[in-house]
């Protein structure tokens, strides 16, 4: 099935995390998208099985040899064919491969090349190595998430790579494309992940300054600081989740937890948070997950189990809405978001590195002679 970028084409320069994620998404879309393996195998760091590698699902793999001016030249050419390029390293590698911005717009002036770093091409921190967990750290993020009276709690590295990174550069390489159909110039897409994570802060800062989140961390409204926007215990050692902030579904809550008609502190009476919470989390404790969720599931209450990767796959709500699929005999998240009339789609599963490679360079332009001369020199996957 055709999605939505359908016929748009792009290079991604091998990588780990937020850079294979974007190119998942377009590809996902719909989109060409041909990954460019070292010709090495000993270049390409962690090993694992291809099919296990979801984030290269729908590309195609090329492998070729970057160290060459043969197997630079053949890159150059796939690149004047490309409406999009993205890579992830450090800054100036990419120029030192002859592959940079300079070099890949000089032979397509249309292209829309992506970069994809932690702390951005520019600045004093730039050159330097990190991870998600610094970044966000960096951009204020990881101060605000954990316990209160405690050291901030270390999340999934959902926040900088996926969010502040890979979809940060996913909406800016869509944007550049379709201005560069207009203005028939490419340009560089710098995306870095503090930049994306101060972004994604951008209501935080509204509240700071309105003097709506002013108490240490884990004590506001949206931390778990509210005792109707926490996680609590049930009976069996599981948990669930609340979040009645608007004061018609805190009501509901209260009505089906059975506290309707009992004299608690006003719901946005942070002086009684904490005898609220007791309250609620006593009440929790007296049943099991299961139990609340034949309760509450589904009410206004705003409330949902904490579930595991595992239980996620098979809960009723995912099985209807078809989140989850099976590929290969990997489980793996459907293609999201949703389109009407040119959805997405799963096409392929992730392919061995270099596997694609012949057929690839083929439909990217090149004959068969060509192909068979530049595997016989060593410079492509054979």
């Amino acid at each position: 099935m055709a999605g939505p970028l359908h016929g748009i084409r792009v290079i991604e320069m091998a990588g780990m995390g937020p850079g294979p994620f974007c190119g998942m998404l377009l590809a996902d879309m719909g989109a060409d998208v041909v990954r460019i393996e070292r010709l090495a195998a000993s270049d390409r760091g962690i090993d694992f099985p291809s099919r296990f590698d979801l984030l290269n699902r729908n590309k195609r793999s090329v492998a070729i040899n970057l160290k060459s001016e043969e197997g630079r030249n053949s890159l150059l050419r796939l690149i004047g064919n490309a409406d999009a390029l993205t890579e992830g390293f450090r800054p100036g590698v990419m120029e030192k491969l002859g592959l940079g911005p300079d070099d890949c717009l000089r032979i397509n002036p249309k292209l829309v090349y992506g970069r994809i770093t932690g702390w951005g091409q520019n600045g004093p921190l730039a050159p330097a190595a990190g991870h998600d967990v610094n970044y966000i750290a960096l951009a204020g993020a990881l101060h605000g998430i954990g316990p209160a009276h405690g050291k901030p709690a270390v999340p999934l590295n959902l926040i900088g790579d996926f969010g502040g990174g890979a979809l940060f550069l996913a909406m800016g390489m869509l944007a550049a494309i379709i201005e560069a159909r207009s203005s028939g110039k490419g340009q560089v897409v710098d995306t870095a992940m503090v930049d994306g994570v101060a972004s994604l802060m951008t209501m935080q800062y509204a509240l700071l300054q309105m003097g709506m989140w002013k108490n240490p961390r884990g004590e506001n409204l949206l931390d778990g600081g509210a005792p109707f926007y926490d996680v609590y215990e049930t009976s069996d050692g599981l948990h669930v989740s609340v979040g009645a902030v608007e004061r018609r579904f805190y009501e509901e809550l209260l009505e089906r937890l059975g506290l309707k008609n009992e004299t608690l502190p006003k719901q946005n009476d942070q002086n009684g948070w904490t005898r609220l919470r007791e309250r609620l989390a006593g009440i929790f404790a007296k049943r099991t997950r299961d139990e609340w969720c034949t309760l509450l599931e589904g009410s206004d209450a705003c409330f949902a189990p904490v579930l595991s990767p595992h239980e996620a796959v098979t809960h009723p709500h995912s099985v209807a809405r078809g989140v989850y699929t099976e590929v290969d005999g990997v489980i793996q998240p459907q293609p999201a978001p949703r389109f009407s009339r040119t959805p997405s789609s799963l096409r392929n599963a992730p392919p061995v590195p270099g596997s694609n490679t012949a057929q690839t360079l083929v439909d990217w332009g090149f004959t068969g002679d060509e192909v068979a001369r530049l595997q016989a020199l060593g410079e492509v996957a054979a």
